[in-house]
């Protein structure tokens, strides 16, 4: 039903998270990174507070597991949840409930953690994981898409998928990037790579209208002196 992978770029400190899944607007409910602290993806049969709280853990010094543990503490339902964490040290956790739908698998990697459920194989996510390893000089938003096309090259689900979302957060409380395809028929991977093409050459500009107006470049738009 849904493949992601969460990571960090070790060089810039930017935290992330790719996903596609069966139904619709997947980047409403499952990723989740805060600037400085790490990146989250719930899944499964999804409750969308464990982002937030994982999140919140890690910002007071927690690590992966720890927070992850403590999030999960006390908590109903977990038998149906699948949650990835990766931390600002670069380690990972990950929990997988007893009532995981289908073929689900968890793959680890420096920086990185890749997970799945109604796979088409376990061998989505060691291949996600892998190219994630392969260009490290590259925006993480880049390497995050890549995994993510690499997982529906090595079969991804078992029925077909419909929302994407791409995520990354840098050094503000907004994210420097929140791209999302929540409906496509055919291959909503494909219309976030679209999205992603066409963003990046803009995504610093958006930046610098948030923190310095009178710096940013021409609107483009109708009007605009």
């Amino acid at each position: 039903m849904t493949f992601s992978i969460a990571g960090q770029c070790a060089r810039t400190g930017m935290f992330g998270v790719a996903i596609s899944t069966s139904s619709i607007a997947v980047g409403a409910r499952c990723p989740h990174a805060r600037a400085g602290v790490g990146a989250v993806a719930t899944q499964n049969v999804t409750d969308p507070t464990y982002g937030p709280r994982v999140l919140d853990l890690l910002a007071t010094g927690l690590d992966a597991k720890t927070a992850l543990a403590k999030a999960l503490e006390g908590r109903p339902f977990t038998e149906y949840r699948q949650i990835t964490v990766v931390d600002k040290a670069g380690r990972t956790a990950s929990f997988s409930g007893h009532k995981i739908l289908g073929t689900y698998n968890v793959s680890e990697a420096a920086d990185c953690i890749a997970a799945g459920n109604m796979l088409k194989s376990g061998d989505v996510t060691a291949r996600m994981v892998e190219v994630f390893g392969e260009r490290a000089a590259d925006h993480l938003a880049e390497r995050l898409l890549r995994s993510l096309e690499a997982g529906r090259d090595a079969g991804g689900e078992e029925g077909p998928t419909h929302s994407a979302a791409l995520i990354v957060a840098h050094d503000q409380p907004f994210a420097l990037v929140d791209l999302r395809c929540d409906w496509d028929d055919v291959d909503p991977i494909a219309t976030l790579r679209r999205l992603w093409t066409d963003y990046e050459p803009q995504m610093l500009a958006y930046r610098t209208r948030a923190l310095n107006p009178g710096d940013a470049p021409s609107y483009n738009v109708p009007g605009d002196p």
